[in-house]
């Protein structure tokens, strides 16, 4: 679904600049719109604008003009920010359902903000100052990230079965060796596979090419027999490469379930890795394995390089060198 029909103009205006100047995925559109109009409901709840609506899901941002927009102060965004953090609700497909949105899901909400008055002043100069100007973003808590070690992927391929077991032992196998984006395989065409590479149309409608390992190729090669085999009648189903046997482009829903199946099936905890947690193990393994980092940067297709820089963490092995190469480490006490 595009939403930039659905906005009030001035944040129409923001949001076709972003999809047509800056070339950000429909996807990525979609989200500021969203971080906006819970915002912009939030500040006329505040205003007392919200009319005959009693929750804020059902306020209408359709009036939201340059004056409302103008009128919002850094105090305003603070609040906000204490909103989303103590009573705002958590999806309910969430596994922590309930109120409260963490750190993380808080900053990207202020990102989106922090983005669209940065366009109104310094883009389309629509106004003279900027509230979120020293606005402070929530802290992140820096944790470890998860990913599957050689020997838990080699089971977690081994694990593959049912009907299914060709293309979705091809799909793990691209996640583990390419470190796509759950979105980016459910987009691959049969014509993305050419002379060895994968064409990968990733974020900001940019594409960048991945080669192939051999593991890849040769799971390709029985997958595509097997997809030779289905009758696709389907426009879409035709030219993607994974398909489901209902004649439909395999789903990110459905890709999320094969990935927790076949996790349980090899006897590791579903709730602690997922498709994305596949794209940070082949990142991690590539990098554990003397891939630098500006060539990880293009392998995962990231515009800034900080972005790379959470998938090339330091493992105990090497924590446990570096304590082992400090001289001091075997003087004694005299007795």
């Amino acid at each position: 679904m595009n939403y930039i029909s659905e906005a009030p103009p001035i944040i129409r205006d923001y949001l076709t600049y972003h999809e047509t100047i800056k070339g950000h995925s429909k996807l990525t559109v979609n989200e500021y719109f969203l971080d906006l109009r819970t915002f912009f409901r939030y500040i006329k709840l505040k205003r007392g604008l919200c009319g005959t609506a009693k929750n804020l899901e059902d306020i209408s941002i359709d009036d939201v003009d340059l004056e409302l927009v103008k009128s919002v102060t850094l105090a305003d965004i603070y609040d906000f920010l204490g909103y989303l953090s103590r009573d705002r609700e958590r999806n309910h497909n969430s596994k922590d359902a309930g109120v409260g949105l963490n750190a993380a899901s808080r900053s990207r909400k202020i990102a989106s903000i922090r983005s669209f008055y940065k366009y109104l002043t310094t883009k389309v100069h629509l106004l003279e100052e900027n509230p979120v100007l020293n606005l402070d973003s929530p802290k992140l808590r820096q944790s470890l990230p998860r990913y599957l070690t050689v020997d838990e992927s080699i089971r977690l391929l081994n694990a593959v079965n049912g009907k299914n077991k060709k293309r979705d032992y091809c799909i793990l196998t691209l996640f583990l060796n390419c470190g796509m984006r759950i979105s980016e395989l459910v987009g691959l065409d049969v014509s993305s596979i050419h002379d060895g590479i994968v064409t990968v149309h990733g974020k900001g409608n940019k594409d960048r090419n991945i080669f192939l390992t051999e593991s890849c190729l040769a799971a390709l090669k029985d997958w595509l027999e097997v997809r030779a085999e289905l009758p696709l009648t389907d426009r879409d189903a035709k030219e993607a490469l994974f398909v489901t046997r209902q004649n439909t482009r395999i789903s990110t829903d459905m890709v999320h379930r094969i990935v927790k199946k076949t996790l349980l099936a090899a006897g590791l905890d579903a709730s602690k890795y997922s498709a994305h947690k596949l794209r940070h193990t082949a990142a991690t393994l590539m990098h554990q394995n003397g891939v630098d980092i500006r060539t990880l940067q293009a392998v995962l297709g990231h515009e800034h390089l900080n972005t790379t820089e959470i998938y090339t963490h330091v493992d105990n092995n090497d924590l446990r060198f570096a304590a082992s190469a400090n001289p001091l480490g075997k003087i004694k006490p005299e007795k």
